[in-house]
């Protein structure tokens, strides 16, 4: 066998939010379509899904949570910034709100993400490989500098940095989330000096934007991991302030697959929402398990792993 070109951590995100979307995981790790998992730990089905990864091993990381659900903190579920009058965060894009109008406390922040992390511990028996957020919520101003102290706190070593090559060229992306996409961009390239600063790690490449959903397809594929490939340590890698160059490319390809989430069942609180009801999920799952995927992966000399492999 050659030597791999690519060392890629597949991470199906969103790990714990219900029964079926855990199922869906454990089915594409068997498979070989994954080989990570990042944990909702604020999430109806968080304790089965930590079960389940203990069973069959399956590496996984902390998807931070501060946008979806109830805070995990109770100094934070009664009164606090970041919860609405319904005792629920502020959603994806009231959280940005909130935090543009400087209504949040960063100390608010710290606490329930340190108060995640010991929920991570307590559930698995061991602290997170990596730290990821949910909705992307870890690289926005103000929230980067405390991930990137608690990170360094507790020796997480490895966060996400989604920064994604050729996604600007992706002309199936409707506008809306070409926009929201380019400020996930911006934010994230913003927190690379800080993480680099206390001495976190990320892969050399991101992948995941342009093949979520519906948007997956062996031929997406198939141009990111080009794109990934082309891009090799040209990206803002966390190995960039070395400069040293490795002949291995490594990358992270987020992912999102499960089966369709009963209406009443799952979620942190709230329900489900629109994308964890729809086909979406499955669609992933059946794309990322299937025959021609794999063998793309063989093809193009990708080897899986987890974070603690890079």
């Amino acid at each position: 066998m050659p030597p791999p070109r690519l060392l890629m951590v597949v991470t199906g995100d969103d790990f714990g939010y219900c029964p079926r979307r855990n199922q869906g995981i454990v089915d594409c790790f068997l498979a070989g379509g994954i080989s990570n998992a990042s944990l909702l730990v604020n999430a109806s089905a968080a304790k089965e899904a930590a079960a389940l990864a203990g069973r069959h091993k399956i590496p996984i990381g902390l998807h931070a949570n501060l946008s979806e659900g109830s805070p995990v903190c109770q100094n934070l579920q009664q009164v606090s910034t970041l919860i609405n009058p319904r005792g629920f965060f502020h959603g994806k894009m009231g959280f940005r709100q909130a935090l543009e109008r400087g209504q949040l406390s960063m100390k608010q922040v710290e606490l329930e993400l340190r108060a995640q992390v010991q929920r991570f511990v307590e559930l698995t028996g061991h602290l997170p490989y990596h730290m990821d957020g949910h909705q992307h919520v870890h690289v926005l101003p103000d929230v980067r500098e405390v991930v990137a102290q608690v990170l360094s706190d507790l020796r997480i070593p490895f966060t996400r940095v989604p920064v994604e090559p050729g996604l600007h060229s992706c002309p199936w992306l409707p506008a809306h989330l070409q926009t929201f996409y380019t400020q996930v961009e911006k934010d994230a390239l913003d927190s690379v000096p800080i993480f680099r600063r206390y001495g976190i790690r990320w892969p050399d490449v991101y992948l995941g934007l342009s093949t979520m959903g519906q948007n997956m397809s062996v031929s997406t594929l198939q141009r990111a991991l080009k794109e990934a490939l082309a891009a090799g340590t040209t990206e803002p890698s966390s190995r960039g302030a070395s400069g040293l160059r490795q002949p291995v490319v490594t990358a992270e390809l987020m992912v999102h697959p499960g089966f369709s989430s009963h209406p009443e069942e799952g979620g942190c609180g709230e329900g489900p929402d629109n994308f964890s009801q729809s086909s979406e999920r499955e669609h992933e799952l059946n794309v990322l398990r299937s025959p021609a995927v794999l063998e793309l992966y063989h093809q193009e000399r990708v080897q899986l792993c987890g974070f603690r492999d890079l």
